[in-house]
């Protein structure tokens, strides 16, 4: 499962979670910045690259079998449910899609922490 090693397999599913939280949160970000409501967005767009790089560097120490990977999985599962919630109450199908994205990886990420 890992892509050079196999200490990481234990990640793998949440690495995969968080990979693809990022990428949703960065579309989600490009397509309210095409919005006509911006100011409304603010909060959102914020929160969404707070989500995405959170995401980012979870990654990051989970790919490298870092000991703070679980803590940083914790807080990144924290992050990642919250932005669910802002998503969720935007308009828009991408939003609520990016919603469901951002839970299914809160999820995952909570189950790592717990580990």
């Amino acid at each position: 499962m890992g892509v050079v090693v196999t200490t990481t397999d234990k990640f793998q599913v949440c690495i995969d979670a968080c990979v693809k939280c990022t990428q949703a949160c960065y579309e989600c970000f490009d397509a309210c910045l095409k919005e006509s409501d911006l100011v409304k967005r603010k909060l959102c767009i914020a929160t969404l690259m707070e989500c995405a790089m959170t995401c980012q560097m979870s990654v990051a120490f989970m790919s490298m079998n870092r000991e703070k990977a679980y803590d940083l999985c914790e807080l990144c599962g924290k992050i990642c449910a919250n932005c669910a919630q802002v998503c969720a109450d935007m308009e828009g199908e991408y939003s609520k899609k990016c919603a469901e994205i951002c839970k299914m990886c809160s999820d995952e990420c909570i189950k790592i922490s717990s580990m």
